[in-house]
This record gives structure tokens, C-alpha cells and sequence, in this order.
């Protein structure tokens, strides 16, 4: 039973309720439910994940202008360079969540990565002043090395992979750390979890919104030193931010014992070496002793429960654990896999949509223009809008129709939204298609400066679709690879959702890169070229459109045999 002192100096037993198993305070001691955690502590990070996004979203929403614009790259390179960054930028979290999960632990590694991402920042901000250095304090000193475009290049790249390397070590940890402030065990703190990332993903677009609405405005038609610059200083205060919260946090504890990716890694190659034992008697090993229904699925694996020799060996098998363990990460592997066409299709926001958006009308009066990546603005104030509504009025109406915590279960949630994304895409293609066809009608195909009169706000239902799919399939597979694995691999777990977007962003930009040579060699007409009014980008979105209803297809099929881990099932029963 846990001690605590009170005022009068003398012990007063807590009851062991009250007590957080598995967390500690700062100072190492058992956590009071009420003392720590929750709310108050989830606060803190979730402001820290505004700063974060505002961040991010400031030089990823607008980074195919600055490519094509100041640094001159052709409108498919600049498309594919962006993918290529986004990708790298969403896979690093499984480099990161391996060392917070490994290593440092997730407060250490926000911290450190935080500092990194910050370095990277401050870097991208002195990149974009060299080019005035170029023209002037370059013409009066015979410095022209230092002061080439090829430097600013380099610098500019470097720093741009720098910011991915620390939002590699910051995404993952920081939303499972703010996740970690609610206790799953808790019926009460279990709805307040789920509900947790639904205003998670609200702050999250918060930031975006106001990224999009003034760092793209300050990028085109003032500074992009200052557009750069804002980031920095943004992150630097986030840092402080989540530094005032340390005495609040609840922090997960370590077991002393094996790594999880070493346990995990040896099921596998435990069973892949038995795979010449008789599956008979793996089974009649694990046969009373495995916990759950899902325990059926991938019996291959319970081979790791025995010697190659068909005993069982101390220190030389796994665990039934273990081998439970290594089934919850393998039965991820089909919806991550499904879920590659949805990451694919989201990337397009970004780089076609934008340069969509650039040759139309996008007047608010005679003298102001909304800048063209600032229409993503209606991406996240779609889900800003939705996020209230699906929370506070949708959950609370389907809990009560379907007894779920959480009204619809998360796998239900993704599928929605898959469906949703798939219409946006078959949208963006009528739009482009009506573009095209205007373009031509008042002979501006071949004036790809001129702006075509069709007003941008045409733009508006694809990216209002796209923010209803994000909101629902974004927040449910975070909420997915949270909850489905090892509390030990939290932050692999997101690390393995955000990489479902990295994977995406190479495939869009491999996708594009094959499809520009295919169309675009001996001289055919490529779907890609720089004047897109030439372009044909209907072709593509329909393509999207198709490849997203196979995925759908094939989702749906593995989400029906999934079986979710014991724990989530009490919960959802």
C-alpha cells in the first residue's frame, strides 16, 4: 500500500485506486490519480503540438512555391523533392520512437529532438537570406564561393532534412507522452484518452490553420527569411512550454528486463528456425495458456515456444508474452498496408492542389490575393469545425446506440474517412477537368503566366472533403497504433502510423516521377509539364480516385478479420 505524508505529519494509507500503476511522478514516486496526468498535463503537450505544427506546416505547406519560385526547380522535380522530404520527414519518428523507447524515454527525446529541430530552423531562416547577400554584399567583396546559389542550395537542403530529423524524434513521442497522461485501466480515463486525440488532432490543425493563413501570406508577398524565421522562434517557445509542465507529467516506467525489439525480433527468428517443427507440438505448448482469441491468428509464430530439438529449453524459447506480443505488431501489418493509397492521395494537397490554385482567380478584392497554399486553410478549418461536433454531439448519440466508448470503433472510423478520401479525389478531377476546359475556351493554354477566370473558391469542396477524411481516418489510425500494441512500444506504434504517410509521400513522388517519363518521353506530352494548362492532372486524380476504391476494397476485408487486443475489447464490450 502506497504512503503519503500529510500536513499534520502523520501517514495516511492511499487507498491503491488511487494509485497510477506502471507511472511515476518527476521524483520518481508513485503517482496520486489526482496529483498528476490527465487534462492539466495533456494541456501542456497539446500546446506544444500547435507550436510544433505551426512549425512544420509553415514550411511544408508552402515549400513547392519556394522550389519552383526562388530556387528554380521545374514544377514535377519540385513536386518529387517535396514528396521525397515529406516521406523522410514521416519515417524518421521510427528512428526516434526506437531510441525514446529504448534509450532516453519519451521526455528526453522531445527535449533533444526539439533542440535539433530548432538547429534546422535557424539554419533554413540563414539559407534564405543568402540570396540577398548575392546582390549586395557579394558585389562589393571577392567572395563569390561563398555567396554562389549552389551554397544557398546546400545550406537550405541540409537544414530542411535537419528539421525532418528533429520532427523524427519529436512527432511520435510527444503525442504518446500526452496519451501516456491517461490511464487505459480507468473506464473514466479510458473515454477521456479517446477523446484525447480527437482535440489532440484539433490543436494539432489549430496550428496549421493559422500557419496557413499567415506564414503563407508573409512567404509570398513579404519575407521568407521572416517566413522562416517565425518557425524558429515559435519552437523555441513550445520547448519552454512543455518544460513548465515537467512537475505535472506522469511518467511511464521501464521494466528491467529485455528490450521490446529484442523480444519481438527473436519471436520471429526463434520461429523462423523452427520452422521444421512440428506445428502439432508448438501448438500443444501453447494449447490453455494463450490469453486471447486473437492468439489463434498467426500460429506460425508459437514455434518460437520451442528448441529446434522440440523441447523447451530455458533461455533459449520465448515467452507465451512474447509470442503474443510480436502476433499484436504483425496483425498491424494489413491496415498499415491498406492504409498506403489513403497517405498517397493526401500528399497531392500540398503540391498539385497548390499549383491548381496558382493559375486561377484568387482576388479577395482589387488588390489582395489569397496565396495559393493557403486554401489547405480550409483543410484544417474543416476538421477545427468537425472536431467539436464529432466529439461532443456524433460520439456521445452512437455511444448510446452502440454501447462503444468511443460510438464507432476506430477500424470504422478509417474506413469512413478511406471512403470520403476517394471522393475528394474523384472531386479534384471534375474541378481540374472544368479548369482545362475554361483555359481553353478564352485561349490561354499556351499562357501558363496568365490567370484563368475561374474563381479559386471552385478549389474549396476537395479540400473540405479532404479535411472530413483527415479527421476521421488521421485521428482513428493514431488512436489505432496507440492502443493496438505493447505499452512498451507506444511510440513505435505511432512512429509505424506516421511512417504510413512517409511510405505515401515516396510512393506519390515514385508515381509521379514514372508517370512524367512515361507520357512525358520521345517527346509525347507528359501529364506534368511546367505550364499546366498542358497538364493532365484529371488523368491523375482519377487514377487516385481508382486506386483508392481497390484500397477501400481490400480494407474493408482485413479490418473485418481484425481482432483487437483484450484490453480494447473489455472496453468496447
Amino acid at each position: 500500500m502506497a504512503i503519503s505524508n500529510n500536513s499534520s505529519g502523520a501517514e495516511t494509507p492511499l487507498l491503491v485506486e488511487d494509485i497510477v500503476d506502471g507511472c511515476l511522478d518527476y521524483k520518481g514516486r508513485p503517482v496520486e490519480r489526482t496529483s498528476c496526468g490527465g487534462w492539466k498535463s495533456a494541456s501542456f503537450i497539446i500546446g506544444v503540438e500547435i507550436a510544433e505544427r505551426f512549425a512544420y506546416c509553415g514550411i511544408d505547406s508552402n515549400l513547392v512555391t519556394y522550389l519552383t519560385g526562388p530556387l528554380g526547380q521545374s514544377t514535377a522535380t519540385a513536386a518529387v523533392n517535396v514528396n521525397t522530404w515529406s516521406g523522410t520527414a514521416a519515417l524518421l519518428p521510427l528512428l526516434g520512437a526506437f531510441i525514446a523507447d529504448s534509450f532516453l524515454g519519451r521526455y528526453r527525446t522531445i527535449i533533444v529532438a526539439s533542440l535539433i529541430y530548432i538547429l534546422g530552423l535557424g539554419l533554413l531562416t540563414l539559407s534564405a537570406t543568402l540570396p540577398s547577400l548575392n546582390t549586395s554584399w557579394c558585389q562589393k567583396a571577392d567572395t563569390s564561393i561563398l555567396c554562389s546559389p549552389q551554397l544557398q542550395v546546400i545550406i537550405f537542403f541540409f537544414s530542411l532534412y535537419l528539421v525532418a530529423f528533429g520532427q523524427g524524434g519529436h512527432k511520435p513521442c510527444v503525442q504518446a507522452f500526452g496519451a501516456d497522461q491517461f490511464d487505459a485501466q480507468n473506464p473514466e480515463e479510458f473515454k477521456a484518452k479517446s477523446s484525447f486525440f480527437n482535440w489532440w488532432y484539433f490543436g494539432l490543425c489549430s496550428g496549421t490553420l493559422v500557419a496557413f493563413l499567415i506564414l503563407n501570406y508573409i512567404q509570398d508577398n513579404l519575407s521568407w527569411v521572416l517566413g522562416f524565421g517565425i518557425p524558429c522562434i515559435i519552437m523555441v517557445v513550445a520547448l519552454v512550454v512543455f518544460l513548465c509542465g515537467t512537475t505535472t507529467y506522469r511518467y511511464s516506467v521501464k521494466r528491467n528486463e529485455k528490450s521490446p525489439f529484442v523480444r519481438i525480433g527473436q519471436v520471429f527468428v526463434l520461429a523462423v528456425r523452427n520452422w521444421r517443427t512440428s506445428s502439432i507440438a508448438a501448438d500443444k505448448e501453447a494449447y490453455g495458456t494463450l490469453p486471447s482469441a486473437g492468439s489463434e491468428q498467426y500460429k506460425f509464430l508459437n514455434k518460437a515456444l520451442l528448441a529446434p530439438d522440440g523441447s523447451k529449453e530455458h533461455g533459449k524459447v520465448c515467452c507465451i508474452g512474447e509470442v503474443e506480443e510480436a502476433k499484436a505488431v504483425l496483425r498491424l501489418v494489413p491496415i498499415w498496408a491498406t492504409s498506403l493509397v489513403y497517405a498517397v492521395v493526401l500528399a497531392q494537397s500540398s503540391t498539385f492542389f497548390t499549383k491548381q490554385g496558382a493559375t486561377m482567380d484568387r482576388s479577395i478584392t482589387t488588390s489582395v490575393k489569397i496565396p495559393a497554399a493557403s486554401l489547405q486553410a480550409f483543410i484544417s478549418l474543416t476538421i477545427v469545425l468537425s472536431i467539436p461536433i464529432y466529439d461532443c454531439i456524433f460520439v456521445p448519440l452512437a455511444r448510446a446506440w452502440t454501447g462503444k466508448p468511443a460510438g464507432i470503433t476506430m477500424l470504422q472510423r478509417i474506413g469512413t474517412g478511406m471512403f470520403l478520401s476517394a471522393i475528394s479525389m474523384a472531386l479534384a478531377a471534375l474541378t481540374e477537368m472544368k479548369r482545362i476546359k475554361i483555359a481553353r475556351e478564352h485561349g490561354l493554354v499556351d499562357k501558363p503566366e496568365a490567370t484563368i477566370p475561374m474563381s479559386v473558391w471552385c478549389l474549396v469542396p476537395q479540400y473540405v472533403v479532404t479535411g472530413l477524411s483527415d479527421m476521421l481516418t488521421m485521428v482513428g489510425l493514431q488512436e489505432f497504433f496507440y492502443d493496438q500494441v505493447p505499452n512498451e512500444l507506444r511510440s513505435i506504434g505511432l512512429a509505424l502510423y506516421l511512417s504510413i504517410f512517409g511510405v505515401g509521400s515516396f510512393l506519390s513522388g515514385i508515381l509521379i516521377s514514372a508517370i512524367d517519363k512515361a507520357t512525358g518521353g520521345s517527346g509525347g506530352e507528359s501529364w506534368f509539364p511546367n505550364n499546366l494548362n498542358k497538364a493532365h492532372l484529371y488523368y491523375f486524380y482519377w487514377l487516385l480516385a481508382a486506386l483508392s476504391a481497390i484500397e477501400l476494397a481490400l480494407y474493408f476485408y482485413f479490418a473485418k478479420k481484425y481482432i483487437y487486443n483484450r484490453a480494447t475489447r473489455q472496453m468496447q464490450s
